[in-house]
């Protein structure tokens, strides 16, 4: 059984750093701070925030064997970087200290929207 943690759609205009659910996690599961600080490594060669500010992360499910599930979309579907993204938060995740096995799923549904971006990635994109 996983512990599931999810971007809280009540609170997306606050940065998703801060938004999580499920901050209590059981022994051996990785420290979803460090998958979520992998994650923010991450940055859409196209836009210059990372993409958990982006809002392209929604789910991470963290197992207790270690293992990392990522669900995660794309700003569109034929971005030039479809390839690159996915392959490079797997490697992010799995470099983070406990994390046995790291997957990446790239689902369309929902689709992303601006709605999804955090106030910090707003603000480097001068959308206010």
């Amino acid at each position: 059984m996983g512990a599931d943690v999810l971007a809280d759609d009540a609170t997306k205009s606050e940065s998703p750093l801060g938004s999580l659910v499920g901050s209590a996690q059981p022994a051996g599961v990785p420290d979803q701070d460090a998958v979520i600080a992998a994650i923010a490594t991450v940055y859409d060669p196209e836009i210059p925030v990372n993409i958990y500010e982006l809002g392209l992360i929604y789910a991470i499910d963290l197992h207790e064997d270690g293992r990392v599930s990522i669900e995660m979309t794309l700003t569109a579907p034929n971005c030039p970087s479809a390839q690159e993204l996915p392959e490079q938060v797997r490697e992010a995740v799995a470099r983070v200290d406990g994390v046995t096995d790291a997957t990446v799923e790239v689902v369309w549904d929902p689709p992303w929207d601006m709605s999804r971006m955090s106030d910090e990635a707003r603000l480097a994109l001068n959308m206010f």
